[in-house]
């Protein structure tokens, strides 16, 4: 079964999105490629609102600038792609109204079903589909509000007119929140198929009102929710420190980048002297050690487990620049050359 038209026109992808590195992979801001491609293919019906690299009516550059994506897709029965890991420009809410749809964050698999809402923060990873979209009725949006590590300020668009506590509250609670998946209010789900309705208006012009109405009334929603449940608070998870510690998490799968200390530095909004330190508290290492630690590690992996790599070939992979740096720096933290590594699982291949 397949649908044979769209609401709102696909359109051309303009401007690059914006990157978060991460993973062994370069992380762009989520373009929904595969939802596209779907959706042109008559597979699926989709409906949104958009700005930037995201699928569906581009709004103008100046009209809810923060309001990166809204909207809904319909599949009606189980495809053969699905969403890969991704990273978003805000903070992303997704709720399933019908049907259902494998997620994943942070490794973390969930199997979702109606009712089910997703919060997600711009520094967590996440994918929909596992590996494939299942039949779904699904709503989304996505809020860009400035900030991309735990640590850094919340701005919230002009338009939010939740008062100030509320808004302190909100991001508190959003802040916080380490539980990806939660079981929706009905407020919430109404809320939500405002927002479907409101990205379908086919024939009429975007209605800015009622499109911040509904999310500021979602919003609220959403605070109300989270208090009720008792959010556990631990300031550990917005501080400097941690944004370091997530950035050092990932490291070990990030090692074929050009890292210096600066750039290291510059992915967790921190002079290098400050990064320095606690890189030095959390690994009892400088960054260049830990990094270094880091690659060996990851190029030792590959020596095991893939024989028919060269062994330039994996140094190149890991980020040394020369075959000899990366024999000299593999046999200072190893005790071996990679070969004499390589030969002590695959005699055969050395």
């Amino acid at each position: 079964m397949s649908f044979a038209s769209v609401h709102w026109p696909i359109l051309n992808m303009g401007k690059q999105p914006a990157i978060f590195r991460g993973n062994r992979e370069h992380y762009r801001a989520d373009t929904c490629r595969p939802v596209e491609v779907a959706a042109k293919a008559g597979l699926i019906r989709m409906s949104a609102v958009a700005h930037g690299t995201y699928p569906g009516l581009k709004l103008a550059d100046k009209l809810m600038p923060e309001l990166r994506s809204a909207g809904s897709w319909d599949v009606p029965c189980n495809q053969t792609w699905g969403l890969d890991w991704h990273r978003n420009e805000g903070v992303e809410f997704v709720f399933i109204e019908s049907g259902r749809l494998g997620f994943a964050v942070d490794d973390q698999s969930y199997p979702l079903r109606p009712g089910h809402l997703t919060v997600t923060r711009p520094w967590q990873r996440h994918r929909l589909g596992l590996p494939h979209v299942e039949a779904c009725r699904m709503i989304w949006l996505i809020l860009d509000v400035g900030m991309r590590r735990p640590h850094q300020s919340w701005r919230w668009p002009r338009w939010l007119i939740l008062t100030t506590s509320e808004r302190e509250r909100l991001t508190t609670l959003l802040r916080h929140n380490e539980q990806p998946v939660w079981k929706a209010d009905a407020t919430i789900a109404s809320c939500f198929a405002k927002i479907a309705r409101l990205t379908a208006r086919e024939s009429q012009p975007f209605d800015r009102t009622r499109m911040a109405l509904a999310i500021n009334e979602l919003l609220l929603a959403i605070c109300e929710m989270l208090d009720r449940r008792g959010i556990p608070l631990d300031d550990s998870l917005t501080t400097t420190r941690r944004s370091v510690e997530l950035f050092l998490s990932e490291l070990p799968r990030r090692v074929e980048e050009p890292w210096t200390v600066d750039t290291m530095a510059q992915q967790c909004g921190l002079k290098r002297s400050r990064f320095t330190s606690y890189c030095r508290q959390l690994t009892n290492m400088s960054p260049t050690q830990y990094l270094a630690h880091c690659r060996v590690d990851t190029s030792a992996r590959l020596l095991r487990e893939q024989p028919n790599l060269s062994i330039i070939d994996i140094a190149l992979a890991c980020g040394f620049s020369t075959s000899q740096y990366f024999a000299t720096t593999f046999r200072q933290l190893k005790g071996q050359t990679p070969r004499q590594w390589r030969n002590a699982v695959h005699p055969a291949t050395g």
